[in-house]
């Protein structure tokens, strides 16, 4: 694409209102380049101590700057929902960002194992989780108190697949039920039940709820015997994604089903019909 090009510089100088070092800027903008925005409307370009940028960054330094003889200190985002395991343990890394904190801490009930540390963090592990709760991390910087509060959330993975056949031998064009029952998971919200025959989906169900207590997810499926069906096995698969650090894809399996096909057998009204006919043809 072509067009002008335009270099943009900017100049900084800090100065106190004593004449010690604060802010200045100057934005410079090459011979020949385009203005790319109007001086202060309501001041004279004369009276402007800043370019338009310049006055945005030195409004800006002036905000983050207050107060400025105290060390500033916030604590970086890091993950505040977790999912764990029922039972299972979690692993708290704990940063503060300012470069001399005081009395980090993982205030928890819970049983806790302190990991390593540096300068600005702490690494602890919580263990034998049991129960949706709150941990929280508190800390001083630059002499005030902060704290930051993990929200662990338990979920219960399928651990088990389950599935039936309701019948073991069936006739070609009979109607039988397939049966995936995956036993005390949660959440159901982010579960997949797959029904399979050999390698093809016969059907999926994805299940909706955000309801955090264990409970059984059941898929039930109704279809018409074939042929073929006596060639492959019968399974049902369950996979689990959890939508959340500490989270992931959790995959299980059931035992495979085999299914027996069998061709109909002919009822005696039919037998008394094709012995009828042979009897007439033969006269």
């Amino acid at each position: 694409m072509r067009g002008n090009t335009i270099q943009l510089t900017e100049s900084w100088e800090f100065r106190t209102a004593a004449g010690h070092p604060f802010l200045t800027s100057a934005l410079h903008v090459s011979p020949g380049s385009p203005q790319l925005f109007p001086a202060n409307l309501w001041t004279p370009p004369e009276m402007s101590p800043f370019g338009g940028w310049g006055t945005l960054a030195a409004f800006l330094a002036l905000l983050c700057c207050r107060g400025s003889g105290e060390e500033q200190f916030e604590v970086p985002m890091e993950p505040n929902h977790l999912l764990v395991g029922s039972g299972e343990f979690q692993v708290i890394n704990f940063t503060a960002s300012c470069t001399d904190p005081k009395k980090l801490v993982l205030e928890t009930a819970l049983h806790k194992t302190f990991l390593e540390d540096q300068a600005q963090w702490k690494l602890f592990k919580v263990i034998s989780i049991s129960k949706n709760m709150e941990l929280m991390c508190s800390f001083i910087c630059g002499g005030k108190e902060g704290m930051k509060v993990f929200n662990i959330t338990l979920f219960y993975p399928p651990k088990q697949v389950l599935l039936t056949l309701s019948h073991t031998s069936v006739a070609v064009g009979t109607l039988f039920t397939i049966e995936c029952r995956v036993p005390a998971v949660a959440p159901l919200e982010g579960l997949t039940v797959t029904l399979l025959r050999g390698t093809e989906i016969l059907y999926n169900q994805t299940f909706v709820g955000t309801a955090r207590f264990p409970q059984d997810a059941v898929v039930t499926h109704h279809t018409t015997a074939h042929r073929e069906d006596g060639l492959h096995n019968f399974s049902c698969e369950a996979q689990m994604y959890l939508r959340s650090p500490g989270g992931g894809l959790v995959h299980r399996v059931s035992d495979p089903q085999r299914l027996e096909v069998k061709e109909p057998v002919p009822s005696n009204q039919m037998v008394i019909m094709a012995i009828v006919i042979v009897l007439l043809s033969n006269t």
